[in-house]
């Protein structure tokens, strides 16, 4: 978790810190659909390798941002889901949704 003395004065530069790498946001993407497990992540994100898949699920972990349930099973199972912190970033990324979609429209692409 970040300390709050390490957090920058400007909010927007706090939410990057917090979302700013593009895993990130595509994991966010994908658990506002609601719980997934990790293998469901990974084929959804497309070419994460699970190395980084695993650092920033624990990462997003750390911030707050979602929570890892363990189920007592062989083999185990793991499941992740967007705390109520998480899922506060749902208009954020349907406007980024909103803007991508207005930008390819604009340039053919």
């Amino acid at each position: 978790m970040i300390n709050n003395a390490e957090l920058p004065p400007c909010p927007v530069e706090t939410t990057l810190l917090v979302i700013g790498d593009k895993w990130k946001v595509l994991i966010l993407r994908e658990l506002l659909g609601g719980t997934k497990r990790f293998g469901q992540l990974r084929k959804a994100i497309g070419s994460i390798s699970q190395k980084v898949l695993t650092a920033q699920l624990r990462a997003m972990e750390e911030d707050g941002l979602l929570t890892r349930h363990v189920y007592a099973e062989v083999p185990p199972r793991v499941e992740y889901t967007l705390t109520e912190l998480g899922q506060s970033l749902s208009p954020i990324l349907d406007v980024m949704r909103k803007w991508g979609e207005d930008y390819k429209t604009r340039f053919g692409r």
